[in-house]
Formats: structure tokens, C-alpha cells, sequence
């Protein structure tokens, strides 16, 4: 029987911000952005409970599995593409964590969205996090 290394698939790079949004357009983005973050998350833990299931099983029912996993890791490359494609950066597959690059005050800083939130709520700084979120009531739109 392979080890388990061997059952870990490729791996999913992460989404790169290709744009800078202001609130406003961040917000108009939200409709398609929520649909393809909802599909990452679903995809992601499609992924996850393939790839469970796939360490159980031995011989050619292990590759049959370790190739679904690896279709199923290839669609949600797909979807992180697709947010790339639109300037979006993906922080959490699990959760649906994005962030949108904006500036305030002559840097640049991130516009958070989680799945769930019916618009962008908070900011935070480059190397803050989520942790660090602040309310965009504090932002200066025409940046």
C-alpha cells in the first residue's frame, strides 16, 4: 500500500490581487465574488473528504480515489483562478475569506469579506489580518 504521501495532491495556489478597489467597487463585485467563493468552499470540502476516504482504501480503489481528489483540487483551482482573474485574494478556503486591495491614506490596505456577510463591513492593514479589522465607516472613499 503507498504511504500517505503519496494520497496528498497538488497543491492549490493561492489567489494574487491583480487591481485595487475602491469600496464602492468592491461591493458591486460581491454577487459574483460570493458565487465563486461559494463554490471554493464546497470544492474545498469535497476535497478534503476525497481525500479521507481515498487513505482508507488500498491498491486501485486508492488510485481511482487519489484521482478524484486530484480532479476535485483541479476545480478549485479553477475558482481561486477565476478570483484572480477578477483581483481578488483568497485568505481562507474553509471559510471563505477574501480581501480586497484598496488604499486609505496613501497605502494600501485590504477590504474584508467573509461568505455570509452581505457587503464589506471592515478594513484592515496589509499585515494586520482579521484580527485586526477595523469598520470601513473609518475609510475615505475617494482614494
Amino acid at each position: 500500500m503507498a504511504g500517505s504521501q503519496s494520497l496528498s495532491p497538488q497543491p492549490v495556489h493561492p489567489s494574487r490581487p491583480r487591481r485595487r478597489f475602491t469600496l464602492t467597487e468592491a461591493n458591486r463585485s460581491l454577487p459574483l465574488v460570493r458565487r465563486i467563493v461559494a463554490d471554493i468552499v464546497q470544492a474545498q470540502q469535497v476535497a478534503s473528504e476525497l481525500h479521507t476516504q481515498a487513505e482508507l482504501l488500498s491498491g486501485r480503489e486508492q488510485l481511482d480515489a487519489q484521482g478524484e481528489v486530484q480532479r476535485q483540487m483541479d476545480r478549485l483551482q479553477e475558482y481561486v483562478d477565476e478570483l484572480t482573474e477578477i483581483g481578488v485574494e483568497l485568505k481562507d478556503f474553509q471559510t471563505g475569506l477574501i480581501d480586497f486591495v484598496a488604499r486609505h491614506q496613501g497605502r494600501d490596505i485590504y477590504l474584508c469579506w467573509k461568505l455570509g456577510e452581505e457587503q464589506i463591513t471592515h478594513w484592515h492593514e496589509l499585515q494586520a489580518g482579521f484580527a485586526g479589522r477595523q469598520p470601513v465607516s473609518m475609510l475615505e472613499e475617494g482614494e
